[in-house]
């Protein structure tokens, strides 16, 4: 009996010593990463450090200009403001002021990375009139390139309008200018 105690609780012990000492290693690990960003942060003058933030990606939060464009000639008919949000894992969710909130929910989709400094983005929102009546849906479907700062992108997309029933009604063209909101 007193064997079996022995072992078990030497076995045990031994199992908390050796999770201590991986924390421990794990800790120091975490506080190297933290001050090599803040090393990178003050080097780069950032006024936060990145740290958990890949800069060369399109995750983010993004400030937007928007501009609605004949898909013929690419004239600019009008320009608005708009906001992105690149969640990690390839969802995103954009408001923009083109249309008064009332008449239109903020857009939820996906993103991805296509390669180097491009990315594809799909978003969809629903329309209502001034009733509250539900009128359909919008997709737009982008492409856009990071530049070599990851602080800004530019996109050209496509933008369908579907009736309630899901007929297609219309398509438009826009271009985006994003910088990084930090």
């Amino acid at each position: 009996m007193k064997n079996t105690f022995l072992k078990t609780f030497g076995t045990a012990t031994m199992t908390i010593l050796l999770m201590a000492a991986f924390a421990q290693i794990s800790v120091f690990a975490q506080e190297d990463i933290v001050k090599q960003d803040q090393s990178e942060a003050q080097t780069e003058g950032e006024l936060f450090p990145t740290r958990g933030r890949n800069r060369r990606t399109l995750e983010g939060t993004w400030d937007v200009q928007v501009t609605v464009r004949n898909c013929q000639t690419g004239a600019a008919i009008r320009t608005f403001p708009a906001m992105g949000t690149f969640m990690s894992g390839g969802t995103a969710l954009v408001s923009e002021s083109g249309i008064p909130s009332a008449l239109k929910t903020p857009a939820h989709g996906v993103w991805s990375h296509i390669i180097g400094n491009a990315y594809r983005f799909k978003t969809k929102a629903f329309n209502f009139d001034a009733s509250g009546n539900f009128t359909g849906w919008i997709i737009i479907n982008n492409e856009a390139n990071l530049n070599h700062r990851a602080d800004e992108f530019t996109s050209a997309g496509i933008a369908e309008v579907y009736a309630p029933n899901g007929n297609l009604l219309f398509t438009g063209c826009s271009t985006l200018a994003a910088t990084r909101f930090e």
